[in-house]
């Protein structure tokens, strides 16, 4: 039977993420009878995109592939008929971010991609634009999935299934990618000896891990936390560790955004530390970025480099690729996603979104039953889960009380006085990108409410971003 040639299209395509898309790709040749990828980017972004497109029709060819690479800025012409839509954009460009991280720092606070305000104004600048790629694709591709990875994947997700209506989307991750690439051989397992079950939200996830006999080995790989070994922690991720008898007590292995929560004074210090020498997240970002796209550029360069691993998101482009492979081919394989719940986390509303092990395939993701947390973890989950449910409101209707009460709800933003000042920099700083809060923010500029120097004079083109 001759199999339907797939249209692929990827929005954000300019990203430095998009060589390791390619190779996943690549590497499923045999699995996905792909004709045309679309590459879509924003004006702003269309350099990067020449340069990554470039090099991605070098790894196609490379590959003995003769499938048409198309770059556009024309995102109707590109979803037109697709079969599949990954998006991995960034609203605001790296700038926004380092808005993120940098205001907050100037405010005594974390400054963080996808937690506490950054987390928030990430949010709320991506919720309205998901949204409307949602809109395009019922129109243009009503068949297609959604494979969604732009952050923070979780609260994103939730928007498409709770206001876009879309239930053909998965929400994907690269941290317990990582937990899994990486902890099985600390005790000298391979991964496909090992059964892993993962519950919680989007970086706010826990999960356990038993051997083929059954025996349940979580505790053995938290014993190699503490004995030195790398179990996967982001590169983006200050490294303190957890104390020892919380996971003794949880027997759980949270995931590293859990140490924002857990250890939350020595995270703030260490993000302050950053802020004050000017060498934010972000910031090392930029640097990365330049001497990516630098590589990049290269004529004779047709393969992933290995210096992409530093930018942080190391895994994202591969499992999208492997979740696109599994739908297309009812593979069923185990993957970690964000989903409807449909009960498997019991201590959550099964029509919201939750990361968990689930199986992907035809039908979608499917997930696995993990049962109720103890009242600590269930009372964090609890939490996390409905401010981010006021996050995506707020998003979506741009209501100024629901950014205050998202603030208030967060545990990294100390309410009060101070919080809804930086609401309300943020708020001016990201105007460009929130129409929907239009009206509150020509209320607070004329009420003298501004993006104070001490912020602004970081975010210029002294990074040599390209």
């Amino acid at each position: 039977m001759t199999r339907k040639a797939l249209k692929l299209v990827t929005i954000g395509g300019g990203s430095s993420y998009t060589p390791e898309l390619i190779e996943g790709y690549i590497k499923r040749k045999e699995q996905l009878p792909i004709k045309e990828i679309w590459l879509v980017d924003i004006p702003e972004g269309q350099k990067k995109l020449n340069i990554v497109g470039a090099m991605a029709k070098r790894m196609v060819k490379a590959a003995g592939l003769d499938w048409d690479i198309h770059l556009t800025l024309d995102r109707r012409a590109a979803l037109k008929d697709a079969d599949f839509v990954s998006t991995q954009f960034r609203v605001g460009l790296l700038e926004a971010r380092v808005k993120d991280e940098r205001i907050p720092g100037s405010y005594g606070l974390l400054g963080q991609e996808t937690n506490g305000a950054g987390g928030i104004f990430k949010a709320f600048r991506t919720v309205p634009v998901i949204l409307d790629i949602v809109k395009d694709m019922k129109e243009l591709c009503p068949n297609a999935w959604l494979i969604n990875f732009t952050n923070p994947s979780g609260m994103i997700t939730e928007a498409i299934q709770q206001y876009g209506k879309w239930d053909k989307v998965i929400g994907l991750c690269n941290v317990p990618v990582m937990a899994m690439i990486n902890e099985p051989k600390t005790i000298g397992k391979k991964l496909q000896d090992l059964t892993y079950k993962f519950a919680g939200i989007d970086h706010f996830h826990w999960h356990r891990v038993w051997d083929k006999t059954g025996k349940e080995v979580t505790m053995d790989i938290i014993d190699q936390m503490y004995s030195g070994k790398d179990a996967g922690l982001p590169t983006n991720i200050f490294d303190v560790q957890f104390f020892r008898e919380q996971l003794n007590q949880m027997k759980m292995i949270p995931c590293g955004y859990h140490r924002y929560y857990y250890r939350q004074v020595e995270m703030l210090d260490h993000s302050l530390e950053e802020f004050n020498n000017n060498a934010t997240r972000a910031q090392q970002v930029m640097k990365i970025e330049h001497e990516l796209f630098t590589l990049y550029q290269d004529p004779d360069l047709n393969y992933k480099p290995k210096q992409l691993a530093e930018r942080g998101g190391a895994h994202y482009s591969d499992a999208a690729c492997e979740a696109i492979a599994s739908i297309y081919a009812d593979k069923k394989t185990h993957m970690v996603v964000s989903t409807l719940n449909r009960g498997a986390v019991p201590d959550l509303p099964t029509d919201h979104v939750v990361e968990v092990s689930a199986q992907i395939g035809a039908a979608g993701a499917i997930p696995m039953a993990f049962g109720h947390f103890q009242p600590a973890e269930r009372g964090w989950l609890q939490l996390m889960k409905n401010m981010e449910l006021v996050i995506d409101e707020a998003a979506v209707t741009g209501d100024y009380g629901l950014a205050i009460q998202a603030f208030a709800m967060n545990p990294l933003i100390p309410s009060g006085q101070n919080a809804k000042d930086l609401l309300d920099e943020m708020l001016v700083a990201n105007k460009r990108y929130l129409p929907q809060f239009a009206t509150k923010i020509a209320e607070l500029e004329k009420n003298g409410v501004k993006v104070h120097d001490k912020v602004a004079a970081t975010i210029d083109d002294q990074m040599g971003v390209v």
